[in-house]
């Protein structure tokens, strides 16, 4: 198919509305990220020392209890998101080379900073080259070999994923306008199973040795799991289709109580279920109404304090937040010996890195994504000259 055939159009021409308290919901899965970062036992960055800030073992040990799943549920959240939010946006006729383009500005530019970044810090010196290359291709997530899949700056494997999100989207899109209505939820149901048997196959096919350095699982299959690409292509689809039964009206009018309540379950339950469960199974239904249910809030024109001024500068500057705390993080808290500390000195050490990743996300944002974006995102137009002119 050639890369300038146009993104089958919607069944409706009028643009949807545009959705900010999902926007400022963005920050909070990020923060969610944050959360399981600063508090790992386990690096993964060679060789693997404990991040987490306090030197009394049972805080240490409650607050990595307490965020020892949230990573998953933020990197969950934002693959349901991207689905949503690209089928929500989908232009009708767009060509395909025009979408890739705007998605290809959209992360490469942080990504590459942040790999030069980590480069020049940390990671060339234990780093394989053939790593470093295709980490730099966001590329890395399709090896088995940990080494490799969260080479260079650890966080953006997940944008290895997004890329091929990216990559398949326009034919994703097309195939998800041809749905009927009545058989959309069916399709909903359909991605959830489908997740459910990428974890079956991952304990029943893929080898449970040798142990994974930072996880109670097979490096092969937290790889399959949770890093390898196409195994979380089922929540961006989710995603996508979730979009459509909001866009025509065919989500429940569920209360803010009803999604809290549902988020408080699933976060007890991934707290219980075996580890692969915790990659997406046992959230998915909470992030699933998270999103639609704020999207159609949105849509319907409910205020929130999630479309605030402050939650909106939040949210823009996720992206950023997130793709630097591979450095934030990982590096700075090596850079210290991984040193532990009083449970007061260590609750101010966690409020300097979160300060230290709010600004490094801010400056991603201000000084290289939203320029990238506004230069190179379309192509400029050209004025045409008056005939006769010189």
């Amino acid at each position: 198919m050639s890369a300038d055939v146009s993104i089958v159009g919607a069944s409706t021409t009028r643009r949807p509305p545009k959705l900010p308290a999902l926007t400022g919901l963005r920050f909070f899965a990020a923060l969610l990220v944050f959360g399981f970062h600063i508090t790992l036992s386990a690096s993964p960055i060679p060789p693997n020392d404990p991040i987490n800030p306090f030197a009394d073992p049972a805080v240490a040990a409650a607050t990595e209890r307490v965020f020892v799943t949230t990573g998953y549920i933020g990197v969950s959240f934002f693959f349901v998101l991207s689905g949503f939010l690209l089928a929500w946006a989908a232009r009708p006729g767009e060509k395909m080379t025009l979408f890739w383009r705007r998605r290809i500005v959209k992360i490469f530019p942080n990504h590459l900073v942040m790999w030069t970044l980590s480069m020049v810090l940390f990671a060339a010196a234990i780093t394989p080259v053939h790593a470093s290359v295709l980490n730099f291709f966001l590329l890395s997530a399709y090896s088995p070999d940990g080494a490799v899949n969260v080479a260079v700056n650890p966080p953006s494997w997940t944008l290895c994923i997004e890329l091929l999100f990216y990559m398949l989207f326009p034919l994703l899109i097309a195939g998800i306008r041809m749905i009927p209505g009545n058989r959309l939820w069916f399709w909903v149901g359909l991605m959830v199973v489908g997740m459910v048997l990428v974890q079956v196959v991952n304990l029943t096919l893929i080898p449970d040795t040798p142990r994974s350095a930072i996880t109670p699982v097979s490096s092969y299959q937290f790889w399959f799991g949770y890093i390898f690409p196409p195994s979380r292509l089922f929540e961006f689809v989710l995603g996508s289709v979730l979009a459509r039964v909001v866009l025509e009206n065919r989500w429940p009018a569920f209360r803010t109580w009803h999604v809290l309540l549902v988020c408080l379950v699933g976060y007890a339950l991934v707290n219980v279920v075996p580890f692969v469960w915790t990659f997406n199974v046992a959230t998915i239904i909470p992030i699933a109404m998270v999103i639609a249910t704020t999207a159609a809030g949105d849509a319907s024109g409910k205020r929130s304090f999630l479309q605030s001024r402050p939650m909106q500068w939040l949210g823009d500057t996720s992206f950023g937040f997130y793709i630097c705390q591979g450095v934030v993080i990982f590096w700075a808290r090596q850079a210290m010996d991984n040193a532990t500390f009083p449970t007061p000195v260590a609750l101010l050490v966690v409020a300097g890195f979160f300060g230290l990743t709010i600004l490094g996300g801010w400056a991603l944002y201000s000084l290289v994504e939203k320029p990238m974006m506004d230069r190179f995102a379309r192509p400029r137009r050209t004025v045409p000259v008056p005939v006769g002119s010189t």
